[in-house]
């Protein structure tokens, strides 16, 4: 099991942009579904994005035309770029890895990182 860990949070002003990174400890390319998570507070954990190894991409409607996942399997990374940020974006993000690709939905993973504070200012 693949250790997780996030980078790239920050603070900023609305209409920014930011690209999350999250390096796992070993190989992900046999990890069918990579995805980021996020929690706002008082809010549930939301599945924002996936992505499978064969490149097909999922994502929530409300970052839709904003964010954009990649993954990098020859660097055991993956990336959530994020654009025209809202104030709505705000949240811890987390990073996750589903072995078998048939969990996230239901918000399960074999593996988490930390998180990252995201926090987008108006």
């Amino acid at each position: 099991q693949v250790q997780l860990m996030e980078s790239g949070g920050g603070l900023l002003q609305a209409g920014g942009s930011l690209r999350l990174s999250c390096v796992a400890s070993g190989s992900i390319a046999a990890i069918n579904a990579m995805a980021w998570f996020r929690q706002a507070p008082g809010k549930q954990r939301e599945l924002v994005a996936s992505v499978r190894t064969g490149g097909n991409t999922v994502y929530v409607d409300s970052v839709k035309g904003r964010f954009t996942i990649s993954r990098d399997n020859n660097k055991n990374t993956v990336y959530l770029q994020m654009n025209s940020l809202k104030p709505e974006d705000t949240a811890v993000y987390y990073c996750a890895g589903d072995r078998r690709g048939t969990g996230l939905d239901y918000g399960l993973a074999d593996s988490w990182g930390q998180g990252t504070q995201v926090t987008v200012s108006s």
